[in-house]
């Protein structure tokens, strides 16, 4: 790596002038690999901004490197800002800058009168769902089948565009208490094993399903996913639909039936790295603001 890299000169601030919401375009695709029908051009950044959007950009001196981009909007009669991309190129990915760039945008709707904040991903990428859960304190209560569509041009989106729906509860206790903490401590870790499991990461990292009936009366329930579906996929399309497949029948059986998306760890079981999202039951977004 470069010695120029060095993240005390990277900073974060406000995305202002048109040549850089020129370069969001440009760092969209490299980063996703979308071409110009899937991305967000600049007139939206333009108009939106007037209105409320918040663009946040990360420069190691004159170059954008990471950006984050959020819109106002309504949920359930309460404002809201909506978290539409976050993205930082692969070469600045070791500085921590995805957690600054939220850190930024949460400052920023806070100022605005905003406390709430929502957006989607992929429940099958670990690290993200790492990132949203463990680091940031979110919830998720809604699961959405094809956000986007069967497929988009971005490489990230071949095996479905299946997004959870969370929300980020900017001044709560438990998001404070998240950002204040660098590593949760082993006693906060729930006994996995004593929980049913939805789906399981059998042999070979096939899906394993477990019963429709777990779904009813449980206090928790866990979903499991494979460590990097990523690779999985390149080496095993097939495998890595399948895994779809069963995470889309479980998440949907369970919110349906009164589950919410509570938390997110690592394990590991018979030296199979697996991770493991924890659903509770009775409880609402609200019980977490």
């Amino acid at each position: 790596m470069s010695n120029a890299i060095k993240a005390p000169s990277i900073i974060i601030r406000d995305i202002e002038l048109v040549s850089e919401m020129r370069d969001v375009e440009a760092l969209q695709k490299e980063v996703w690999g979308s071409d110009d029908r899937d991305i967000v051009p600049l007139t939206i950044f333009a108009a939106t901004r007037e209105v409320g959007a918040i663009l946040i950009g990360a420069f190691d001196g004159a170059s954008l490197i990471g950006f984050a981009y959020s819109f106002v909007g309504r949920e359930n009669e309460r404002m809201v800002h909506h978290s539409h991309m976050l993205a930082v190129t692969p070469s600045h990915r070791n500085f921590n800058l995805g957690y600054r760039l939220k850190l930024a945008q949460r400052t920023r709707a806070l100022a605005q009168g905003i406390n709430r904040m929502t957006w989607t991903f992929d429940p099958l990428q670990s690290l993200n769902a790492h990132f949203n859960f463990a680091k940031l304190g979110v919830v998720a209560d809604a699961y959405k089948i094809n956000f986007y569509g069967e497929a988009t041009s971005s490489f990230l989106h071949q095996i479905g565009t299946d997004r959870l729906w969370v929300t980020w509860s900017l001044d709560s206790q438990r998001v404070r208490e998240r950002l204040q903490t660098k590593d949760r401590s082993r006693a906060s870790i729930p006994d996995l094993d004593r929980i049913a499991c939805l789906v399981r990461v059998g042999p070979n990292n096939e899906p394993q399903r477990g019963q429709s009936s777990e779904v009813h009366g449980q206090k928790y329930l866990s979903i499991e996913i494979p460590a990097d579906i990523n690779t999985l996929q390149r080496e095993s399309p097939e495998l890595a639909v399948r895994w779809r497949e069963a995470t889309r029948w479980a998440f949907s059986e369970a919110i349906a039936s009164g589950y919410l998306i509570e938390d997110f760890y690592g394990s590991s079981r018979n030296d199979l790295s697996v991770r493991v999202y924890l659903l509770s039951n009775g409880k609402k977004v609200e019980d977490f603001s």
